[in-house]
């Protein structure tokens, strides 16, 4: 393959960055090019998986990649070795064997390199001792593709048929909508009971009457709403060695009210006690740090403290492995590969953190050994959890050269790092209990409180904590009320997902793999099927109705333990030579028979009606839910008799229509709010009979009506059945085809009056769509790229002409004696 005498290797990475970083480590011998991620897949239109013959998939080289692909085949040809150092997970593995395929270097001369970070030591180590291709890794990753598109390509369009255009299942996305569907219905179901607390406000200064200044206090809280919060509250209390107690036991019964009566019975008898401590107790306890980041871990902590989306997650921490600039140090890779459920720490590693630690922090915060976590059953031992590459870069030295979102994911990971081999944080615990001697027996009022005694790993990896200060107190001191309040309560629904919460229950689940959680939250947000609402994910009606279809019709596919079960053979093929064709085969069968059955037996989903609470107010039938191209409705069961409709909210409640001051244009009656697709505008109220409708901005206020598009005489080169008129966008006027959204051919303004010239002259509308892109400048023609070509080479040659002239003259200039230095 090579021309004799090279003794070039090409080292293939998927992006620039990561080529950049690694080729500063790199000899001259060695040639570093990207791939730009994929270079070949399943094409975008058909199956492509011959069933009969195996799931034989079909690939091609994904679109837009065929010049990345000359350029590596150029290179590979100058090469007498091909080292293939993409990522070490599945997708890694998958891209160098498509590469490999397609570059065709001898096998012997074919080698895969693999390495956790980005480092000198780390790619010195890989490319002295390379390997050879997975094969089991790759026909993992080839069967779960060949799996999805089967799903995907099976059952969409039955949704499209059934529901709505342009709709997609996929085997994993469906289940984790499923969940989001099953907590949406829960927190609906969900009946609140009733219950009452008493707590209590103490002090130990029994000479003093607070309870005026602790009300004042509560109600002078700048925002009304929010009140104070409980730092303020306990700061203020602490001030006056006071605290807060909750009520746990009356006359030796564990306390409990569900209704106001008895609760007021207890409390009427305990704000006429009297209160003294009961009891004391004082223990020494520790906490450990948490392990260091795996993927789902790192998503939920960057969630939680950052506020960052899983997407974007993966995204900032691809650019901390990839390799950042830190000024004189060039690229570095700042941490471990980002996509790993493993706890691991190499040696090296903790001998590096545990010197840090000792140097930078102190040599108390250094534990006896070093501290070792579990990682989950089934976790790939060989990779590393995600890691600061060298625990010596701080992120306030790194803070300079790193944009805000790279800084602050790399100070969670660095600091999550080197608290985990730390010490242990130590607290002294205080619980009191305290008596109220009343009518009815004692009660007894428990509270707690912490002092730290020895900060540990919480210096580096702080966690909030609303402990309250307790004053100093013995068994048998008599205390004073501020407060007692009996305060009504009603038990919460469910908690709904957030991005934390979700991507911690599809772990739980065993749903997808750490690298897929961010792609499956994104496509179910980018499908419509739930929506993310203040941080909280909401299913949408498209989203139940789509559920409901495919559990009834697919029970399998959708459900969690088979879903499950299928991620643990996809493992089985990777890690103990599964057979990926019978893995196929089995899920082949049985799903078949499922799609057959829904073709035919699966109703439309317009079709399909659930009964309501409501009353038709024009015919006084029953209302019930209909789904429509915006999402549920309520309809007159008596449809189409009776066309009264009218829409409903998130809970299926109906929405009354606002009328407006507005009169339509065209009957004079009353304009309503309605809600659309696009948001709400203003209909005609006698709808159907007029269906006039206007535009409203945020505020409620009618916009005024677009310009009609102004013809110009063009033919549309595209339908050749159009003509081309001038429409207005943000951005400006510019020419659109009359037959849009059928044809939706765009040009640019400035082309008007050329086009005018060019249809006068009989050259336009011309026969072919490549002709049409030539005339408008978008395409160079092959002419004047050959001319442009020639023009180049003869440019290049006068360059290195002038350049070998250039030395023959400095080589005249120069004495012996600047030669010699």
């Amino acid at each position: 393959m090579a021309k004799s005498g090279s003794s070039k290797s090409l080292v293939i990475v998927e992006s620039p960055a990561k080529a950049k970083t690694i080729n500063k480590y790199l000899g001259p011998e060695y040639e570093v090019q990207a791939s730009m991620g994929h270079v070949r897949d399943l094409p975008s239109s058909g199956l492509n998986i011959d069933i009969e013959h195996d799931f034989e998939p079909t690939y091609e080289i994904s679109r837009g990649k065929k010049k990345v692909i000359n350029s590596l085949k150029s290179a590979a040809k100058k090469c007498d070795r091909l080292y293939l150092a993409t990522d070490l997970d599945r997708e890694g593995e998958a891209i160098a064997w498509h590469l490999a395929q397609l570059l065709n270097m001898p096998d012997e001369n074919t080698y895969r390199v693999v390495f956790n970070s980005i480092t000198k030591d780390a790619i010195k180590q890989a490319f002295s001792d390379p390997g050879k291709l997975n094969m089991d890794r790759v026909l993992a990753q080839q069967a779960r593709r060949v799996l999805d598109r089967i799903v995907g390509y099976e059952i969409s369009p039955l949704l499209w048929k059934k529901v709505a255009r342009g709709l997609s299942a996929g085997r994993v996305q469906s289940v984790a909508v499923k969940m989001i569907v099953e907590k949406e219905r829960e927190i609906r179901a969900f009946d609140p009971d009733e219950y009452w607390l008493i707590p209590a406000v103490f002090t130990t200064e029994t000479d003093k009457d607070y309870s005026a200044d602790w009300k004042a206090f509560l109600e002078s809280a700048e925002d009304e709403k929010k009140g104070r919060t409980l730092a303020e509250q306990y700061e203020w209390l602490r001030e006056r060695n006071a605290f807060k107690a909750e009520l746990t036991r009356v006359n030796g019964d564990k306390f409990h009210a569900d209704n106001e009566e008895d609760a007021h019975k207890i409390f009427n008898a305990i704000r006429n006690g009297s209160y003294s401590v009961a009891d004391k107790k004082v223990k020494r306890v520790s906490s450990r740090p948490s392990p260091p980041f795996i993927t789902s871990t790192l998503q939920q902590a960057a969630a939680n403290r950052l506020g960052f989306t899983a997407k974007r997650t993966m995204s900032v921490a691809q650019q901390l492995y990839e390799g950042v600039e830190l000024g004189s140090m060039g690229a570095i890779g700042l941490i471990t590969y980002m996509r790993t459920d493993s706890t691991h720490i190499s040696g090296e590693a903790i001998s590096a953190v545990r010197r840090h630690i000792g140097s930078d922090i102190g040599p108390n915060y250094v534990p006896e050994k070093p501290n070792f976590f579990t990682s989950k059953k089934g976790a790939q031992e060989a990779h590393e959890a995600i890691r600061p590459t060298d625990p010596s870069i701080k992120p306030g030295d790194a803070k300079p050269y790193l944009n805000d979102q790279q800084f602050k994911l790399y100070d969670l990971i660095w600091r999550r790092f080197v608290a985990c081999q730390m010490e242990k944080a130590q607290w002294d615990t205080t619980t009191i209990e305290i008596e109220a001697k009343t009518e009815i027996g004692p009660c007894t009022y428990r509270t707690n409180g912490r002092v730290q005694v020895f900060d540990g790993f919480t210096r580096v990896w702080r966690n909030t904590s609303n402990d309250q200060d307790l004053p100093s107190m013995e068994v048998s001191d008599p205390l004073a009320a501020v407060d007692v309040n009996a305060e009504q309560h009603f038990t919460k629904p469910p908690a709904r997902y957030t991005e934390a919460s979700l991507v911690k229950a599809l772990e739980r689940e065993g749903i997808g793999r750490p690298s897929t959680y961010a792609s499956i939250i994104s496509t179910i947000q980018d499908r419509k099927y739930v929506e993310k609402l203040k941080n909280k994910f909401y299913a949408t009606d498209l989203g139940e109705v789509v559920t409901d279809k495919l559990a009834e019709f697919f029970p399998k596919i959708m459900d969690i333990a088979f879903t499950r079960h299928m991620e643990g053979q996809l493992d089985e093929i990777e890690e103990h030579h599964l057979d990926w064709v019978n893995v196929l085969n089995e899920f082949y069968g049985p799903f078949k028979e499922n799609l057959e059955t829904a073709k035919e037996e699966m109703k439309h989903a317009k079709a399909e009606t659930t009964p309501s609470e409501y009353t038709c107010p024009e015919c006084e039938a029953p209302m019930v839910y209909r789904f429509g191209k915006n999402g549920r409705f309520l309809s007159c069961s008596k449809y189409p008799d009776c066309k009264f409709a009218c829409p409903c909210d998130r809970e299926g409640k109906m929405v009354k229509e606002e009328v407006t001051e507005h009169k339509c244009p065209n009957c004079e009656k009353p304009m309503v709010v309605k809600s659309g697709r696009f948001g709400k505008f203003l209909g005609c109220s006698d709808y159907p009979q007029c269906k006039t409708i206007m535009n409203i901005d945020k505020e409620g206020n009618v916009q005024p009506p677009k310009a009609p598009p102004e013809p110009t005489g063009i033919k549309c080169y595209k339908c050749k059945k159009g003509e081309l008129v001038i429409r207005q966008s943000k951005r400006g006027p510019f020419l659109g085809c009359n037959k849009f959204p059928r044809c939706r051919t765009i040009v640019s303004m400035k082309q008007l009056d050329n086009l005018k010239k060019l249809q006068e002259e009989g050259k336009w509308p011309p026969e072919t769509w490549e002709e049409a892109d030539e005339m408008l400048g978008r395409k160079k023609s092959a002419k004047k790229k050959s001319k442009k070509k020639k023009a180049k080479k003869k440019t290049a040659k006068k360059k290195t002409a002038k350049k070998k002239t250039a030395k023959k003259k400095t080589k005249k200039k120069t004495s012996p004696k600047t030669e010699s230095e």
